[in-house]
């Protein structure tokens, strides 16, 4: 496949299909875009109409250039697009960019053409970008290929970028140049009917003129590639993402809480958090992190320093960075008796460091000097507010001085400079990121450690247990044949046991004699539950009452439970089921949910009717590794609740991993499954007290 790609993205000569001579027009900005970079190869302008374009010969057909041609770019009406492809094959092309539009974006029609037209790629072996899209440029200077109808020519650099929209490559083409960052490779993807993200991720591993990549996307392909591919790109070179879609366009009609609490982007944080890909929410954040990761190296950790001139700024990277996840350590000792012998008196010997107004460039650079030595930061922040009285390009100078031989990360804030001043620009020039408010450096900040600790993380096992599928296979058999879709009560604890999760067992009554007789046999307090008629959300409804401590109090309870459910329907009696109340713990919830793109979701979060209200909850695509597992717990907010809060024992962390674990060995063994709620799912300091208390299953029409 590289071989293949390399026509496209190293070719040694390029055909335009479609070049044309009228200016405007993507056939001739294309050939001109091609020539104005000098392309270190051979160009063969392709139009039947005209012998000469851009003062070269212009050939009919392809069949009709003399010589090999590795790329060609087809820029012809969508109804000409097949036989101009078959062409090519014929010719013995490569490498194909089609830019024309008219497929899969524009519906079922289109998307009849593009598999038409993905046909014809295969049947001669060709690999194709797009249709639809903006291009590719290469700016390594043995090749300078700019094979796009843009404006912007992106300057030369270590950065390869993929981006599915042609408008936002060339929007972010221009910015960065207007940054000072600079791109190896520059991939518009369009439709992705052939190559697709996954290709060049797997294209860009391997470049050793690349050592950043950055993505925006608007869909996935194919997410379990996805998933492969990234995990081993992003151990060797950081990838950063902007994925678009972040809301939820409408709401999903799901049965079980845990299929109401997986928004639409779910499945995208639980893909980016497993391959270890730096997701951010814009494409500003995207050039920030970009910056940082081009210009300076990892942080060791997350803890920071910053120096400042300006009280207020630095208050505002302190509340940032702390809620970020950064840590800000105070100054050790040693470092204040240091500083303290040339800086001001009314400073601030504290993190954060502040210089007070009047200090400039030579104070800058005595505090860099004396704090970059210091061992208890990772990270250096210094923030300068230029007075009327200070010279901006002097600060500047001076930070790099100071800095320009340290380990440690330093990104620069320059508050109200303005972009294009002197100082920042010196900066920029000297591979010190520059920052216009500190909010952007902590969240930059925050997205590399969280990366850090990602590439520290070990890669988790698959386990697998020894379980009773074929008892799970009958209970989901009886209940199609019933027309049940949902598994619920008895039956929901059965498949819960038969996968060896542990699970408060039931008894059922039909009458409040029935009701007292299984209370006493299995022990006060009692749970009891609306059993006929099924209802999902039974707390909800007000069909549970819980710790039911006396016979009166089950009667009653019977009673009332029966006078909310109404008349029964024909052929229906009215039960309850009944558990031992299981106090003592904390209510967690667990559960599984079908993503369109990514398949089953595996969540877990704190549990009863707070899963709701709070929604403190993680999610990871399934199978779920033990790594993950025990991520997934540590990730929710609640995580210090479990551990013992206020001196309260910490609860049986291990089973709560083990469930998770025996929970995706079931999705992974039963496709049966639309969603799946355990909840509550008690969690205690004694393993013999953490179960199971209730579960529900949905299923759907599947082959057993």
């Amino acid at each position: 496949m590289r071989d293949k790609l390399d026509a496209i993205f190293k070719p040694r000569s390029v055909a335009v299909i479609g070049a044309s001579t009228q200016k405007g027009t993507i056939g001739r900005e294309t050939l001109h875009n091609i020539l104005v970079a000098e392309f270190n190869g051979k160009v063969f302008p392709v139009n039947p109409k005209a012998p000469v374009i851009h003062s070269i010969k212009a050939y009919s057909t392809i069949l009709d250039v003399p010589d090999a041609v590795d790329l060609a770019i087809v820029i012809v009406p969508k109804q000409h697009v097949f036989n101009v492809v078959k062409q090519c094959g014929e010719k013995g092309v490569g490498g194909l960019i089609v830019i024309t539009a008219g497929f899969s974006e524009v519906g079922p029609e289109g998307k009849k053409r593009e598999t038409q037209l993905l046909e014809i790629v295969h049947e001669y072996g060709m690999r194709m970008i797009g249709p639809n899209c903006f291009g590719v440029v290469n700016t390594k200077p043995e090749i300078s290929l700019n094979a796009t109808f843009g404006k912007t020519y992106p300057r030369p650099g270590r950065i390869g970028f993929i981006t599915q929209s042609g408008a936002m490559g060339e929007a972010i083409m221009s910015h960065a140049n207007e940054l000072g960052i600079g791109f190896s490779y520059v991939a518009s993807i369009g439709n992705k009917a052939d190559i697709s993200s996954n290709d060049i991720l797997a294209y860009l591993k391997d470049d050793p003129d690349t050592d950043i990549i950055l993505m925006y996307l608007e869909n996935f392909g194919n997410p379990l590639n996805f998933t492969r591919i990234a995990r081993e790109v992003s151990r060797i070179k950081p990838i950063v993402a902007v994925k678009s879609g972040r809301t939820k366009l409408g709401a999903k009609a799901a049965s079980s809480h845990t299929g109401a609490l997986a928004g639409l982007d779910v499945g995208v944080d639980a893909l980016f958090a497993q391959t270890g890909v730096m997701r951010v929410d814009t494409v500003e954040e995207l050039f920030d992190v970009a910056a940082a990761l081009s210009k300076q190296p990892l942080p060791r950790g997350n803890r920071v320093i910053v120096v400042t001139n300006a009280g207020g700024p630095g208050i505002l990277a302190t509340d940032a960075l702390i809620n970020n996840g950064m840590e800000m350590p105070p100054l050790s000792p040693s470092t204040v008796n240091k500083l303290k012998k040339f800086v001001s008196a009314e400073a601030s010997f504290s993190n954060p460091m502040d210089l007070v107004a009047g200090a400039g460039g030579k104070e800058f650079k005595m505090t860099l000097d004396t704090v970059k030595n210091d061992k208890r930061y990772d990270s250096i922040i210094p923030i300068f507010v230029p007075p009327v009285t200070v010279d901006q390009l002097e600060v500047a100078r001076n930070i790099h001085e100071s800095v320009h031989d340290t380990k440690k990360t330093v990104l620069a804030c320059f508050m109200g400079a303005g972009e294009t001043s002197e100082g920042i620009e010196y900066l920029k020039e000297n591979n010190i990121p520059v920052y216009i408010f500190p909010e952007a450096i902590a969240k930059t900040l925050a997205t590399i450690s969280t990366h850090k600790k990602w590439l520290s993380k070990p890669k988790g096992k698959y386990r697998s247990f020894k379980v009773d599928s074929d008892r799970v296979r009958q209970l989901i058999k009886d209940a199609l044949d019933r027309g049940d879709r949902a598994v619920v009560g008895e039956r929901a604890i059965e498949i819960l046991k038969a996968y060896g999760i542990p699970a408060a067992g039931y008894t059922y009554a039909s009458s409040s004699k029935e009701a007292l007789a299984g209370a006493n046999k299995i022990g006060y307090p009692v749970v009891m539950k609306i059993n006929t008629p099924p209802i999902l959300h039974k707390t909800e409804f007000g069909g549970v009452l819980v710790d039911l401590r006396t016979d009166k109090e089950v009667r009653d309870g019977f009673n009332e439970l029966r006078k909310r459910t109404g008349k029964p329907q024909p052929g229906e009696k009215f039960s309850v089921a009944m558990q031992r109340m299981i106090s003592g713990g904390i209510e967690t919830v667990m559960g599984m949910t079908i993503d369109p793109s990514f398949g089953p979701l595996i969540m877990f979060g704190l549990g009863g009717i707070y899963v709701e209200v709070m929604k403190d909850v993680s999610f990871d695509i399934n199978p779920v590794t033990d790594a993950s597992a025990k991520e997934m717990i540590q990730s929710i907010r609640s995580y210090p609740l479990l551990t013992g809060f206020r001196g309260a024992p910490p609860v049986d962390l291990a089973i709560l991993e083990e469930t998770l674990l025996r929970l995706s060995q079931l999705v992974s063994d039963f496709d049966c499954f639309a969603e799946i709620d355990i909840n509550p799912f008690m969690a205690s300091p004694e393993k013999d007290m953490c179960r199971a208390v209730d579960a529900r299953f949905i299923i759907k029409e599947c082959v057993l």
